[in-house]
């Protein structure tokens, strides 16, 4: 972002824009304060305003920040020759070149100045004066002049450097500045007031100036220059003024919207809008009220003319994607079916593709998962989803598993209430050896009907034949629970208790326990009784101790846990 700012800058700068460039400058600094680069840059833009005393705090920041960057004394001599401080100019000048002994631009800057320094320049400094432009402004016979880009310009480059006075002598409008900061009247030729026979004073012959006013009486210390507002035309006068007028009604329209007071700010708004076109903030915080106000059609126009208007003013991108954010809520806003948050969907990532920013991606987020859900309920249909479910029926029937997943798929696409579906499709799930999937359809399936017994006759056979006997046996006892005299359910149990008494014996061999224990390691549960510290000094016990153990085996958590590591062929007991 400082970058983007400085670039900014840069091309206000290159542009003959300072003020601007200024601005920018400082929104990096802002973001960027030990950047030396920004200061010396700014510095540059209030120096080129005849901004001394800024520009020489911009450069004294940036030599403290980077005393070893010669760029940075060129700044500070520069600022100290606009405050007449020759001198402090050459010192400068002389500690950069210490550093960079081939920098052109300080060797010249340095060959300008000494002889200021010398006191070479005294004509020059009377434009170094603080009320150089109102004395000019003031008399009728130059104030014209400030009017006219070409001698301002002049005048500009003979306050940074005294010495081009003579290059710019030629003239005329120079020679009656000059006559008029030395108080010298000299003869006008082209006026009608004087006669054609009067001589033209010598120097000699000159009215000796008057004394100072209190007014024009030299200060102690040189006095900021500031900007002055006869440098601007009309036409600009009235365009700051209509800035200005506009900022004052925005804020006049925050404070309304803050008091929920939303007609009024739509007024103030509207009425900033009319003064400064050059600001999209204006029809962006109008659509944002327009939005409150459930006005989504009149969001969306005031957002997509804000788009338009920034990209031809080149707006920061923050106030497009703002705009861009605010069209696509209204859009949500406005959908009726999935199709229709496509465009806010869209609306969304173009904002991100500008800025991104969390509030824009929550929004995003939340239109995608509405569309989702819209999708599902316009979806659904009972009805077909039997069918479905009945093809998936007779593909199973056939053996032909992966027709039939396809089949129950769009049955549950078609109603994914339905647990029937989930048992069927993990049922296939299982004949493809896919048992992750297939356990994840059986727990939706009990998930969806606790009492479905088939929910758990699916997921107790997955889990035994993943070789998880114990927690096979856990379903299998859940299902009972719903169920007492379900067959499938106490066969599932009985051979669950067989293979982990087979454990017991020591019937498996080797290789089996091995992958056992394994599988049983990876089982958090497990891991968390193994690393719990209470179990570890119990089963310490169980195995230097067994009788003085048993008073742990009356206590039903720790019975509890027991079980479970001998289950799972961790802890074995003879």
């Amino acid at each position: 972002m400082a970058d983007e700012a400085k670039a900014k800058g840069n091309a206000a700068f290159s542009a003959g824009r300072f003020e601007e460039a200024a601005g920018h400058f400082g929104a990096a600094i802002a973001l960027a304060p030990d950047n030396h680069v920004l200061y010396s840059n700014r510095s540059a833009a209030y120096a080129s305003l005849g901004r001394f005393t800024d520009a020489l705090a911009d450069a004294e920041r940036t030599v403290a920040l980077r005393p070893d960057w010669a760029k940075g004394y060129s700044r500070l001599g520069a600022a100290r020759l606009g405050l007449a401080d020759a001198a402090g100019a050459v010192e400068a000048y002389e500690k950069g070149l210490a550093l960079d002994p081939s920098n052109a631009a300080l060797r010249d800057a340095l060959a300008q100045a000494r002889p200021r320094a010398r006191g070479g320049d005294a004509i020059g400094k009377v434009f170094q004066g603080p009320d150089l432009w109102t004395k000019i402004a003031a008399d009728p016979a130059t104030r014209a002049f400030l009017d006219q880009p070409d001698f301002t310009r002049m005048l500009r480059e003979v306050q940074r450097n005294p010495a081009a006075l003579n290059t710019y002598l030629s003239d005329p409008r120079m020679v009656q500045v000059l006559s008029l900061l030395l108080n010298i009247r000299m003869q006008n030729q082209s006026s009608n007031e004087a006669p054609e026979s009067a001589p033209s004073p010598s120097p000699s012959q000159s009215t000796p100036p008057p004394p100072p006013s209190p007014k024009q009486q030299p200060e102690d210390k040189p006095r900021e220059p500031e900007p002055e507002p006869v440098e601007m035309t009309d036409e600009e006068k009235e365009r700051k003024e209509k800035k200005a007028a506009a900022q004052k009604e925005k804020e006049a329209g925050n404070a309304a919207y803050k008091k929920k007071d939303f007609e009024t700010a739509i007024q103030h708004y509207t009425k900033a809008m009319e003064l400064d076109d050059e600001d999209i903030s204006y029809l962006t915080n109008r659509a944002a009220v327009y939005l409150e106000m459930g006005q989504y059609d009149e969001c969306i126009k005031d957002c997509d003319v804000a788009v338009e208007r920034g990209r031809e003013l080149r707006a920061d991108f923050k106030m497009i994607s703002r705009a861009l954010t605010r069209k696509g809520t209204a859009l949500a806003k406005l959908a009726k079916s999935s199709k229709d948050y496509d465009v806010a969907i869209e609306t969304f990532q173009k904002a991100l593709t500008e800025h991104r920013n969390p509030d824009t991606l929550k929004r995003l987020n939340d239109a995608e998962r509405a569309k989702k859900e819209l999708e599902q309920q316009e979806y659904y249909d009972p009805k077909i989803a039997d069918e479905e479910r009945e093809k998936g029926n007779e593909f199973f029937k056939q053996q032909k598993y992966p027709e039939a997943v396809k089949h129950y798929t769009e049955a549950l696409r078609r109603n994914p209430k339905d647990p029937k579906v989930y048992s069927n499709r993990a049922a296939c799930y299982t004949k493809l050896g896919a048992m992750p999937e297939g356990l994840k359809d059986a727990e939706k399936c009990i998930e969806l009907d606790p009492a479905f017994s088939k929910g758990y006759t699916r997921k107790g056979a997955i889990q035994f034949f993943m070789k998880e006997y114990d927690k096979a046996m856990e379903t299998y006892q859940e299902g009972l629970k719903h169920d007492p005299s379900n067959q499938e359910l106490l066969d599932g149990v009985k051979r669950c208790i067989q293979q982990i008494n087979k454990a017991n014996r020591g019937e498996l061999t080797p290789e089996e326990l091995k992958e056992r224990q394994g599988k049983a390691m990876q089982d958090p549960e497990i891991q968390n009784i193994l690393t719990d510290p209470v179990m570890r000094q119990v089963l310490i016990d169980l195995q230097e101790n067994p009788r003085s153990s048993q008073e742990h085996l009356k206590n039903p958590g720790v019975k509890q846990k027991i079980q479970k590591l001998v289950n799972a062929g961790i802890v074995q007991m003879k």
